[in-house]
C-alpha cells in the first residue's frame, strides 16, 4: 500500500484543520435536525496576515471606474483576495506569499518594453503611474485548481503601454518577465520553477481592451503578496497567466514559451483559456468555488467573458488550442 507523505500532497487538496472542524459541527447541526447534504471543501483563507498588512497600503488616485467592469457579483473581501495567493517566488502554500512577502522592495522599480518595437522604452513605476489615468475594473480570477474570486482591480489596459513603444509588423506576440531576486523573493531559491517566472500572450490578446496592467485593487496599491508593484490582468484566462511583479515586456514574433508550459506542457497550454470543456490532467474544470462559498458553481465559458473575446478565436480547436 503506498502512503502519502503531507510534501507529496498538492496544497489544494488539503484541508484546513478550522474548515475540518466547521465541517464536522456543520454536520453534526445537520443530521441533528434530519438533513441531509452532499458536503464539498469550503475555502476558508487565512487572513491573519493580509489583515495587519492592509492597513498600511497607500490609497490610489482613481480616475474612473471604468465601463469595461463586467460583472455585478459580490467581491471578494479584500483579506481573502490578500490572503490566498498563489505566488511560488514567496513558497508553495496558499498564505505564503502573504507571510513572506514583505521582503520584497517594490521602490525603485521601472518596467522595459523591447524587442519587435520602433521605440523601446524603460518607465520607472511613478512615471508609470502618472502617464497612465487609473480605473477601477471589476474582474473575475479564476484559477486552474478550481477557485475563483471577484476583484476590483485598479490599473489601465495594456495596449496604452504597448502603444507607446510602438509594435512593428514583425511583432506577434507579447512575452512578460517576473523579477528576479531570490535574496527577497525565498522561493526563487528553490528548483521547483525555471526563475525568472515568463508568460506570453498572442498580440491582438495582449492589445484587447480587456487586457490590464494593475498597479492596485480595492482603492490600494497592489499587496506584496498580490504582485507588486505592477501585474498583468487577462479576466479570460487562468490566473497563472496574469504574471506578478513585471521588469520586461518584450514584443516578439515567435511565439514565447511560458513558465507552467516549460515545466508541463500537456497541463498548462500557451492559451489557457478558461474553458469548462477542456479538463485539466487531473482534475475537471467544468465546476468552480468562489472563495467563501460551500457549494461549487458551474465555470463559465472564457470565464464568462465570451462575448468580448470569443472572436479572438475564431476557427480554432479549444481542445487543441488549449
Amino acid at each position: 500500500m503506498l502512503i502519502k507523505q503531507l510534501k507529496d500532497i498538492p496544497s489544494h487538496e488539503i484541508t484546513d484543520e478550522r474548515l475540518y472542524k466547521s465541517r464536522r459541527q456543520f454536520m453534526q447541526t445537520a443530521l441533528g435536525i434530519g438533513m441531509s447534504f452532499a458536503t464539498s471543501s469550503l475555502i476558508l483563507p487565512n487572513t491573519a496576515h493580509a489583515e495587519k498588512d492592509a492597513k498600511d497600503l497607500p490609497a490610489l488616485n482613481i480616475a474612473s471606474k471604468s465601463p469595461l467592469s463586467t460583472t455585478e457579483e459580490d467581491l471578494t473581501p479584500f483579506e481573502s483576495v490578500s490572503s490566498y495567493n498563489n505566488f511560488y517566488e514567496f513558497g508553495m502554500d496558499k498564505d505564503d506569499p502573504a507571510r513572506n512577502a514583505h521582503t520584497l522592495t517594490t521602490r525603485p522599480w521601472s518596467i522595459n518594453i523591447s524587442g519587435e518595437v520602433a521605440k523601446p522604452i524603460t518607465l520607472d513605476i511613478e512615471d508609470i503611474l502618472k502617464l497612465f489615468p487609473l480605473e477601477e475594473r471589476i474582474y473575475r480570477l479564476r484559477c486552474v485548481e478550481g477557485w475563483s474570486m471577484v476583484i476590483p482591480w485598479i490599473g489601465f489596459s495594456l495596449n496604452a503601454l504597448l502603444k507607446r513603444a510602438e509594435p512593428t509588423g514583425n511583432a506577434k506576440f507579447v512575452e512578460f518577465e517576473t523579477l528576479l531576486r531570490p535574496e527577497e523573493m525565498q522561493g526563487q531559491k528553490s528548483s521547483v520553477l525555471a526563475w525568472p517566472y515568463k508568460e506570453g500572450l498572442r498580440l491582438d490578446e495582449a492589445m484587447h481592451p480587456l487586457t490590464i496592467l494593475s498597479v492596485g485593487l480595492y482603492g490600494r496599491v497592489l499587496p506584496n503578496q498580490n504582485g507588486a508593484p505592477i501585474r498583468l490582468v487577462v479576466p479570460w484566462k487562468y490566473g497563472f497567466k496574469s504574471i506578478k511583479s513585471i521588469v520586461k515586456i518584450r514584443l516578439v514574433e515567435k511565439q514565447p514559451m511560458g513558465t507552467w508550459e516549460q515545466t508541463a506542457a500537456n497541463e498548462y497550454g500557451f492559451y489557457s483559456n478558461v474553458n469548462p470543456n477542456v479538463s485539466h490532467p487531473r482534475w475537471s474544470q467544468a465546476r468552480e468555488r468562489r472563495i467563501g462559498d460551500f457549494f461549487k458553481r458551474d465555470t463559465l465559458m472564457f470565464n464568462g467573458y465570451a462575448e468580448q473575446v470569443a472572436s479572438l478565436y475564431t476557427g480554432m480547436d479549444l481542445k487543441q488550442y488549449f
